[in-house]
């Protein structure tokens, strides 16, 4: 069987490995919500699973003014702190602390060890992410938890793309 030099062959090469490999869920790229730049399902699985009084608190399973400003809340606590903090540190809403990742547990910590195991970790093909020109799609993007983490677009030497052409897609 020859071997698929493209970028698609590549990209499913790399989704393959994190899924059979490092127990991602393939996610579907319709549930990216592109106005809070989030994968909705995942992150509402995740709080149902970890912290299901704040889905009912906050009415995320519907769409309705609640959760609009819970997701607003939570863009712009992205925006002011990254990603990376709001992962470590959560962010309260109201009178609510969220907490939007679990670290890996100490030994014995039977209750850290399944709140670790609650983490989805989540990879998306040919992600459309503008609202403005909407047809742009990034090869791959890695979600913790539905919040986005890491982007990828793949370029390929056999058809004389670059890394410059990565950057300016």
């Amino acid at each position: 069987m020859p071997t698929d030099t493209s970028e698609k062959g590549l990209e499913t090469l790399i989704v393959e490995s994190l899924v059979r490999d490092a127990k991602y869920v393939q996610s579907d790229a319709a549930d990216f919500d592109r106005d809070h730049a989030i994968d909705l399902p995942k992150l509402i699985a995740f709080l149902t699973a970890t912290q299901p009084k704040i889905v009912e608190q906050f009415s995320l399973g519907t769409d309705c003014p609640k959760r609009q400003q819970f997701l607003a809340r939570l863009d712009g606590e992205i925006t002011k702190h990254g990603i990376v903090d709001i992962l470590r540190k959560g962010f309260s809403h109201g009178p609510a602390k969220i907490e939007l990742f679990y670290g890996t547990p100490s030994p014995g910590n039977a209750k850290a060890e399944e709140l670790f195991r609650a983490n989805v970790f989540s990879v998306t093909r040919q992600l459309k992410y503008s609202k403005d020109e909407t047809q742009l799609s990034l090869d791959l993007c890695v979600f913790i938890n539905g919040l986005p983490i890491a982007t990828f677009e793949l370029k390929n030497r056999l058809t004389k793309q670059t890394v410059e052409d990565a950057v300016w897609q």
